[in-house]
This record gives structure tokens, sequence and C-alpha cells, in this order.
């Protein structure tokens, strides 16, 4: 069994050839179907994590999605700390954004709906800091001394600047396939 490996423009061949003179010819198929399989599954998990822009985005899951769990919001009067759990809101918006992020990382064979998958997210992103402002500072009993904001404050701005990142990573992607296809 061959296996010869070409690198072209990020698209990986694979061609392969089954031995003549097996007698036993379902053994050697099926090694060769777990092998296919298993090089199938690196070039997945290669041509995915290669591109900057998935780093990004996985940055942006921590972000939004398990961050928000261990720092949190704010304390209030009593001391006691806020986390993202705690209001039904914030969850819905933090799980929605973090899904959209993990759509986006899986379709990273199309590049426009990655864009607007990371877009969306950010809107999220933006209503979730909209909502998290208005509330600390209409917090009751507000004064001085009494409120600390936490860093979990801070977390959807974090993820916001990590998805601009990506998107533009994204477009300079696209218009790098775009000046290829111009020049065939």
């Amino acid at each position: 069994m061959e296996f010869c490996l070409r690198n072209k423009f990020r698209e990986i061949e694979v061609v392969t050839e089954l031995p003549c003179n097996n007698t036993n010819k379902n053994s050697g198929r099926n090694s060769f179907l777990k092998k296919e399989i298993l090089f199938l599954s690196l070039k997945f998990e290669q041509e995915m994590f290669q591109r900057i822009q998935t780093l990004y985005m996985a940055g942006a899951i921590l972000t939004s999605g398990f961050l928000g769990y261990v720092f949190p919001l704010w304390k209030d009067a009593s001391g006691k700390d806020f986390f993202f759990m705690m209001e039904v809101s914030y969850l819905a918006l933090s799980g929605a954004a973090t899904a959209l992020i993990a759509m986006s990382i899986i379709s990273f064979k199309n590049r426009k709906q990655q864009f607007v998958f990371n877009r969306l997210s950010i809107i999220l992103n933006l209503i979730l800091l909209g909502l998290l402002i208005y509330r600390s500072l209409n917090l009751s009993g507000e004064t001085p001394t009494v409120s600390e904001k936490g860093i979990g404050m801070f977390l959807p701005i974090f993820s916001i600047v990590l998805l601009a990142l990506a998107n533009k990573a994204i477009k300079k992607d696209e218009d790098l396939v775009k000046s290829v296809d111009r020049i065939r």
C-alpha cells in the first residue's frame, strides 16, 4: 500500500493503491480503511487548527463560555459574589454567543458563514455587556464603598476583541483565496 501526499493551497490529496497479490482481500481492505480514516481525521484537525482565527475563536469560547463561571461579575452589599449563572438572561446570552462561536469553528470551510457567525456573536456580547453595565449601575444599595466590580464584567470585551481579530484573519484568508482565483 503506497501513500503519496501532495500539498497544494492547503488541500491535501491522498493517492492509494491496494496490493494486487493479497490473498486475504478483506484484511487488507480493513487495514486500508483504518489508515484512511485515521489520515482523514488528522487532515480535518490540521486544516482546522492551522489557521490563526481558530485560535482566536477558541480563546473567545474560553472567555465567553467558561471564564464567566470562574470569575465573579461583582460583589453585592453583603459581600457575596455574583456570577453569570445567577441570572437567566446572562446565562442565555453567554450560551448563545458561545454556541455561535462553536458553530463558526466547525464551519471552517465556509469563511463567509464563519464571518456572519462571529458578527452575530459580537452583537450578543455587546448586548450582554450593555445588560451588565446597566445592572451594575442600578444595583440596589449601591454606594461607592460597597460594591466591587469583578473581572467577569470585562469578559465580554475580551471576547469581542478576540472575535474581531478572528474576523480580520478570516477576511485576510478570503482575500488571499480571491487573489489566487484571479491568477488562475
